[in-house]
């Protein structure tokens, strides 16, 4: 039994003006997939993985049409050498924007199906943040998103994915899919599995599961901040009975529908100000203040210096700043030598819309990895730290600060530019703070330019009715 593995994998902001290139991408090829932490579970006994090429990005912009291209007509070709295969997984995130083309993984999913023919079955594991289109259910027999987010389960989906194509293959059985649209969209920290009603949502998925004639219960959010026909909320379920698959992708559907009123952010949030209010009141260490709307793991810039500008202007000490992207200052600080101070104006080194901070810093630590693009530097800024990092990046783990000597439990005052928290930093917040900042994936989601999604569709619009009615895959419409 031969199976592809491939995909690619990123979120896009239309908002941005940052196109991504090739080099943004961490592309595993050949035997690098298979040994990679991501695919390490595709082992089984009678089957032989034949790995083709997996693309994965930081969410940032649009990725640009040549970047595309060249993965997917690389994808292609790895594919084709590959036949004759039994069945095709693909590890997806679903909310690629590609500059000039709606819909790229539906192109993608399509091209390949093209490539494998109609009666290999292809397998698809996506992030709950993706959107999804018709074309993209046509193309597919097997389906499985994330139910967690923040996502702890990421590997886990791609299981689920893999072993019902495995499944499959083995009995040779059929399974396929189903879905319904709802117009929702919300943004991922006022739909965190952490909160409810969300919690509440995703823990009934599993119930879905058992039922007779259910493989596969998928409740998708959708990506707010893709101004584009495809992204919606919507049920997707992988089954072996059609009737049984559409009633529960309608129940799902129905149950995210009338829930739309009570999501809610899960930390103490509001404007930047008050959220500085909130810290300087606070007795308690470490504060933790998410920026979030420069959140490069939603789609931001990563580059904006808003927060270190406000914290300037009201004299705070010790604070940690982690980080700001801005190859310029990084390579500053090289050029300067540890130890040295200099004056640099920080941010704006993407988007030139993005907001600055002129200041003094003192070069504390640098780090070398051996790509530039990697480079990283840690500043002192009038009491306050500060990570500069040459890539647009998080530091959402432990290890992030601590391969730079840091330690964000032992400050005040830790900044980070996130939504919601990642599942390292959660624990430690002391307390949580969430500041609606400005950025391309800003939190203020009512008054996002919306000129291309498809209406009526909550929030944006509110005074309309809707009744979900679940849609076949064509695939399994057939006789």
């Amino acid at each position: 039994m031969r199976i592809a593995v491939g995909g690619i994998h990123t979120e896009c902001s239309t908002y941005s003006p940052v196109l991504m290139s090739v080099e943004d991408f961490r592309v595993l090829r050949g035997e690098a997939l298979l040994q990679a932490d991501y695919f390490s579970f595709l082992d089984a006994d009678g089957v032989e993985h034949i790995p083709l090429l997996h693309a994965r990005a930081v969410p940032g912009g649009p990725v640009s049409r040549p970047a595309y291209e060249a993965f997917k007509t690389e994808f292609l070709e790895g594919l084709k050498a590959a036949l004759p295969i039994d069945g095709l997984y693909l590890a997806m995130h679903g909310a690629i924007k590609v500059d000039g083309m709606d819909d790229a993984e539906g192109d993608w999913i399509s091209a390949a199906r093209a490539v494998v023919g109609p009666d290999c079955p292809i397998a698809v594991s996506y992030d709950l943040h993706g959107n999804v289109s018709q074309r993209i259910i046509d193309q597919i027999d097997i389906f499985a998103a994330y139910r967690t987010a923040p996502h702890i389960d990421t590997r886990e989906t791609m299981v689920r994915a893999w072993s019902m194509l495995v499944g499959a293959l083995r009995t040779g059985a059929r399974p396929g899919v189903a879905w319904a649209p709802v117009p929702v969209l919300l943004p991922g920290e006022r739909t965190s599995t952490e909160d409810e009603p969300a919690r509440s949502l995703y823990g009934r998925l599993s119930d879905f599961d058992a039922r007779s004639g259910i493989l596969d219960a998928n409740l998708m959010v959708g990506y707010v901040w893709a101004d584009e026909p495809r992204a919606t909320a919507c049920a997707v379920i992988t089954g072996s009975d059609k009737a049984a698959a559409s009633k529960a992708a309608e129940e799902i559907a129905v149950s995210y529908w009338n829930a739309r009123e009570n999501f809610r952010f899960g930390p103490v949030t509001g404007a930047l100000d008050a959220m500085l209010d909130n810290a300087e009141r606070a007795m308690t260490r470490p504060i933790i203040l998410a920026d979030s709307g420069d959140n490069p793991t939603g789609g931001g810039v990563g580059d904006r210096a808003d927060v270190l500008r406000a914290l300037l202007a009201r004299g705070w000490q010790d604070a940690l700043i982690a980080g700001i992207a801005d190859r310029p200052a990084v390579e500053a600080c090289f050029a300067a030598g540890k130890g040295l101070t200099l004056t640099l104006r920080i941010g704006a080194s993407l988007d030139p819309s993005s907001s600055t901070a002129d200041a003094k810093a003192m070069v504390v630590r640098l780090d070398d990895p051996g790509d530039n693009a990697e480079r990283q530097a840690v500043v002192e800024v009038a009491g306050m730290t500060v990570v500069l990092s040459a890539r647009r990046r998080p530091y959402h783990n432990i290890e992030d600060f601590r391969r730079l000597g840091l330690d964000p439990s032992a400050v005040r005052l830790l900044v980070v530019k996130s939504g919601y928290l990642s599942p390292e930093l959660a624990p430690i917040a002391n307390p949580n703070l969430m500041a609606l900042t400005d950025g391309v994936v800003n939190q203020d989601i009512d008054h996002l330019a919306s000129e291309r999604r498809q209406r009526p569709i909550f929030p944006f619009d509110r005074d309309f009715e809707f009744t979900p009615k679940a849609r076949l895959s064509a695939r399994w419409s057939r006789p």
